[in-house]
């Protein structure tokens, strides 16, 4: 079995802000260097961020340093209001890419998050059409599984599918297991990463952490595989070590979640910064940097060795939409 093997630019986010000259061409340069066959291209903030501003001759220039290896593109953005999606949607025309990523950023209940999150969709699903790329919601801390379907299902357009991230549910105390069951007819892109939990009393309130691929509690073999069988045959690879994101307020545990069992295990201090980090200010920029680099190398040669025990024998690009 061959598959796509991308890796999201955040895996990278503390070379980005702390390695002198490393912008999207040594990204892609040092993705390629690692085997993957495809990027993720954050560009999630009004200046493009992990691009390096919104000028067209960087975007021109990723296009065509990818183009030159045959590597595949996905751009990510955030928020849904329709005038800022058909920007986005354009961009992701111009440089190649396959799919935008993006999440909700309206507040209130749930439920008028879900209501002002689909009225946007609506808008912008006809040019997302047009100019050929898929609109992929991400479960992206707020919505459980159920929910982020249900918005598929009303706005019923082919050019809108989910984008299932293995740990976010747990930030709505949802089960990732129970978040895949709801979202696989719609899944087109996935953020395989790995977390632990993190109790109150040690990090001022209930956390999630990420930790280097295989050093957490996430099923990843397990959702992998059920991805894999569905037809899935593009992953991306995220590194979120030194990330971490609080339970959201007013949700409840939902069905099969036990805090300290199964995916919801804790990590318990004393603290390795190998392996978990709560308080980055406790190190500098260039320490972030090889500890990034060795928690990256790590969760790759550990996700590696799953993909070929699932039956994957190598690598390439994908450039289907």
């Amino acid at each position: 079995m061959i598959i796509d093997l991308s890796i999201h630019s955040f895996s990278l986010w503390h070379h980005f802000a702390h390695q002198p000259n490393f912008g999207a061409i040594a990204y892609a340069d040092l993705a390629e260097e690692f085997g993957f066959t495809g990027i993720n291209l954050s560009l999630n903030n009004s200046n493009y961020r992990h691009l390096g501003g919104r000028e067209i001759w960087r975007m021109d220039a990723l296009r065509e340093r990818l183009s030159a290896s045959n590597m595949s593109l996905e751009i990510d953005t955030s928020g849904t209001e329709p005038t800022h999606m058909r920007e986005l949607l354009d961009v992701a025309s111009h440089m190649g890419a396959t799919s935008l990523r993006t999440y909700t950023r309206h507040s209130g209940s749930v439920a008028e998050m879900m209501q002002k999150t689909t009225a946007d969709l609506k808008q912008v699903v006809a040019h997302a059409d047009n100019v050929g790329i898929t609109i992929v919601l991400e479960n992206h801390e707020d919505f459980t599984g159920p929910e982020l379907a249900s918005m598929v299902e009303s706005v019923n357009h082919p050019r809108l599918k989910i984008l299932y991230d293995y740990g976010n549910s747990q930030m709505v105390l949802e089960d990732p297991e129970r978040a895949l069951d709801a979202v696989l007819p719609y899944v087109h892109s996935v953020h395989v990463k790995d977390h632990v939990m993190v109790k109150a009393e040690h990090a001022g309130q209930l956390t999630v952490a990420g930790v280097p691929m295989g050093d957490g509690y996430l099923p990843i073999e397990h959702l992998t595989k059920r991805l894999i069988d569905q037809g899935l045959r593009r992953l991306t690879f995220e590194n979120v070590w030194a990330y971490s994101a609080p339970i959201r307020q007013g949700r409840k545990l939902l069905d099969g979640v036990v805090l300290g069992e199964s995916s919801f295990g804790y990590a318990e201090p004393p603290f390795n910064p190998s392996l978990l980090i709560l308080d980055q200010t406790k190190h500098s920029g260039q320490e972030l940097v090889a500890l990034e680099r060795a928690a990256l190398e790590r969760g790759i040669a550990s996700f590696k060795a799953t993909l070929a025990r699932l039956g994957v024998t190598g690598y390439a690009a994908q450039h289907v939409q």
